[in-house]
């Protein structure tokens, strides 16, 4: 009985202790009924899984203007399942099938509550276990306003990152990618430069004026040879490992944005390399233009089985141009080892256009470079750079159009109003015709008709163009001879160049090196001479451009006549927005100057080797009788009178800003 009693007491006890259980959870549950989906999602976070192959973008944000995003999910027979998913504001407007059974696209809508968060992406199979792939919706670190791209005010230094500086040895040689060799001996080979190498010597860039910086592209590059380049890409989403990491990309860009200077990303959207993941198994019969040509021949394939583009850029305006030239331009391949993308193929296009949006965002970028504008579907580059604009209206984009008719650059500016009704959204395009008219102007002998007249007149044609400051200038770049090589090794005329291009309405690019006379003297051309080593960018080189340590007086003084042009250049309202006037030259003199306000730039180009007077009589409209002026490059003073001598052959740039 006394155990009968007991065992009773027990079950008691317990039944008490089961009954204040139910009561709590009772409790626990009203209180979770109150709870919206974000709160309970941040009480119990989920599990997160990476079971899918590859998910692209990789991650997202919340607050776009555009509520759209669509995921490229690659996957072995991802075709036979159906996603779902759950996170408030988040939902799948429409799932679409690729003709590779590995793909699928979903198109998501993300509403305007959607919060910042990680949720599930399940991927369900009758008779499989499901998959589950963690993806995430991030906040945006500032607004759409606020990413502000490079203008008139800014100077860009444009970089090869193999040859600037070997910052960090070892990512030299990474063994999963097939070019695995380092060879400085070799100008096509892999020399060892990299992203770490740019941030160490942000000083050095700052220093010398320049307040952007381009380098070509850091994305991998997973190619069997001449991968330094960067232009072959293997991957849209994966800085190339041999340059760094995101987080050095990142930390790049960052280090930069401290010192008021502007990242700009060089992408392409007209090809890929094709060593490219995707080229394994391409999710469309259309992903690339002439695609069934490449898979018929893909086991033997090399220059002579791929079609290339015919390089007739003009078909892009040419009223009269046959369609099969047309065709032949946007649909040909750039060379043989770039496939070239068919932006036609709406997945395509949407691919292209998110991954330019995620690298602005990832990277806090100050603008994008497009190579190869003009090859790619004409219509597609007008959306492209639409999008951007339309979600970044203070960003910046130079389009690469390598021609010298201005008509045809004109074309591809914003606001052109062109004869086909063509609007490119395009804010910067490239201004090859005017860096022709410079390097011709300077080397030939001067007559009525050559000499500094071809610069004149090639100013002169600003009248063809919409807002000629937002175009970009440049002395040379990393596809032309060196600017010194193409003046012939004249310093005085490298100096005039570059002092011109600094000054009229215009975006100056300056290729490193350039302040330090780099040439290619040897080969005038060859691209793997062009972008030879930065001195100093490698332990044990015997010069130190970055210290000055080895380099010749000449070299010196060009880089402190950079130096100090740039750095007037930044704070110079005349050069940035001021009034144009040139006169036209006379006796080997050509003025330009520059008016803002108070401000007045002057610019003169003299190739008199001799001393020469100046008669000041002719520019009284300038409105200069009188003031004070200095010399720019030496800070020497005077007023302003009835005639100048000057003393040597070379630019002179004054200005009545004298502090």
């Amino acid at each position: 009985m006394r155990d009968y009693f007991q065992k009773q007491k027990i079950d008691k006890h317990y039944i008490f202790i089961g009954l204040l259980c139910v009561f709590a959870l009772n409790l626990s549950c009203k209180k979770n009924s109150n709870m919206t989906a974000d709160e309970v999602g941040e009480k119990y976070s989920i599990v997160e899984k990476q079971d899918i192959k590859r998910i692209e973008p990789l991650n997202w944000w919340v607050g776009f203007k555009n509520p759209k995003l669509q995921l490229l999910v690659q996957h072995p027979n991802i075709s036979e399942s159906t996603p779902e998913m759950s996170h408030q504001g988040v939902s799948i407007e429409k799932v679409h099938k690729a003709d590779s059974p590995n793909y699928l696209f979903i198109d998501l809508i993300i509403s305007e509550v959607t919060k910042a968060g990680k949720f599930n992406i399940i991927f369900k199979e009758e008779n499989k276990d499901d998959l589950v792939q963690t993806y995430e919706l991030k906040s945006r670190e500032k607004t759409s306003e606020e990413y502000i791209g490079f203008d008139s005010s800014d100077a860009i230094y444009l970089i090869t990152p193999d040859r600037f500086a070997n910052g960090n040895p070892e990512n030299d040689i990474v063994e999963t990618l097939n070019e695995k060799t380092i060879d400085r001996n070799d100008d096509y080979a892999r020399h060892g430069g990299d992203i770490q190498g740019i941030t160490n010597h942000l000083d050095y860039i700052e220093d010398l004026g320049f307040t952007a910086v381009w380098p070509s592209p850091l994305l991998t590059n997973d190619m069997p040879k001449g991968s330094y380049h960067g232009y072959a890409m293997t991957d849209f989403y994966e800085i190339d490992p041999r340059f760094g990491t995101l987080e050095e990309y990142k930390t790049l860009s960052t280090k930069m944005s401290e010192k008021g200077m502007k990242l700009i990303m060089d992408q392409v959207a007209n090809h890929s390399g094709v060593e490219h993941w995707w080229m394994k198994d391409l999710p469309f019969k259309d992903w690339i233009n002439h695609q069934e040509n490449y898979e018929n021949n893909i086991d033997s394939w090399d220059g002579s089985k791929s079609i290339i583009t015919n390089h007739r850029r003009t078909t892009n305006q040419d009223l009269y141009a046959a369609e099969i030239d047309k065709k032949s331009l946007s649909e040909g391949w750039f060379v043989s080892s770039m496939p070239d993308l068919n932006q036609r193929n709406p997945f395509m296009a949407q691919y292209t256009i998110q991954n330019s949006i995620w690298w602005i965002e990832t990277a806090n970028l100050g603008g994008i470079r497009q190579d190869t504008y003009p090859y790619p579907d004409k219509n597609f580059m007008s959306r492209w750079a639409g999008e951007i604009m339309n979600e970044y209206p203070n960003f910046s984009i130079v389009g690469e159009e390598w021609t010298n008719n201005p008509l045809l650059i004109a074309y591809w500016q914003q606001g052109n109003p062109n004869k086909d009704g063509y609007k490119s959204n395009l804010k910067s395009p490239m201004d090859f015709a005017m860096q022709e008219h410079i390097v011709n102007g300077l080397n030939e002998e001067e007559s009525w008709g050559a000499g500094l007249i071809d610069i004149y007149r090639g100013l002169a044609n600003d009248f063809t163009y919409v807002k000629p400051k937002d175009i970009m200038i440049f002395p040379d770049n990393h596809d032309m001879s060196r600017i010194f090589t193409q003046l012939d090794g004249d310093i005085a005329n490298t100096k005039m160049a570059l002092s011109y291009i600094s000054v009229v309405p215009r975006i100056p690019q300056i290729y490193y090196g350039t302040e330090i006379l780099m040439n290619d003297f040897d080969k005038p051309g060859d691209h793997g001479l062009i972008r030879t080593d930065f001195p100093g960018g490698w332990e044990g080189d015997a010069i130190n451009a970055f210290t000055g340590e080895g380099l010749n007086d000449e070299q010196k003084d060009m880089q402190s006549f950079v130096k100090k042009l740039l750095n007037y250049r930044k704070s110079s309202k005349a050069i940035h927005e001021g009034k144009t006037i040139h006169f036209a030259p006379e006796n080997g003199i050509y003025m330009l100057f520059r008016i803002y306000k108070d401000e007045i730039l002057v610019h003169i180009i003299n190739k008199n080797q001799d001393k020469v007077q100046l008669d000041l009589k002719r520019f009284e409209e300038i409105g200069l009788k009188g003031k004070a002026v200095k010399n720019i490059i030496t800070d020497h003073q005077f007023f302003w009178g009835d005639n100048m001598t000057l003393e040597e052959k070379g630019s002179v740039m004054l200005t009545t800003k004298l502090n």
